[in-house]
């Protein structure tokens, strides 16, 4: 019998990929995809290396696992992302049907899975994502605490 793994191993894996951007400057935000209890894709925030303001983990990761699948429907995948996805990654994640998303900390100013608006369940779209949310909240908030005090050149506290 599979035994699964529990989700906080992969947002642990997401945090590696976090920590990633936040050391090349950044937006710490990792993201990795998991399939049979497997992680398929990995990626973190690359908006500023690749000057694409697209380039977040989310959308990295989901082009990394529809090639690892060999196609654009992610029925039986998992997003274990650090932060709560954009209206924009909320939207791709609908649209190629991830099974579950997965987020460490709220984004309380432009949150689509529930903050400010709940893209990945709206009734009205052709899918809805299962959400769980505050997995391994305080490691994942913290590190964009601790991006943003720096760059506002704020000691911690």
């Amino acid at each position: 019998m599979l035994e699964l793994l529990p989700d906080e191993y992969f947002m642990h894996e997401a945090l590696r990929q976090a920590q990633k951007a936040y050391t090349a400057g950044e937006v710490p935000v990792g993201a990795v995809i998991a399939r049979g209890g497997k992680i398929i894709a990995r990626a973190h925030n690359q908006v500023e290396l690749l000057k694409d303001a697209t380039a977040h983990a989310e959308m990295l990761t989901l082009t990394e696992a529809e090639a690892a699948v060999g196609d654009w429907r992610l029925i039986d995948c998992d997003l274990y992302v650090t932060k709560e996805p954009c209206a924009m990654c909320a939207g791709a994640l609908v649209h190629t049907r991830i099974r579950r998303v997965i987020f460490g900390c709220p984004d309380i100013a432009a949150g689509a899975a529930g903050s400010v608006i709940n893209l990945l369940q709206m009734q009205s779209l052709n899918h809805r994502c299962e959400i769980t949310s505050g997995v391994l909240q305080q490691q994942c908030a913290s590190i964009l605490q601790d991006f943003f005090r720096k760059r506002r050149g704020q000691s911690t506290p």
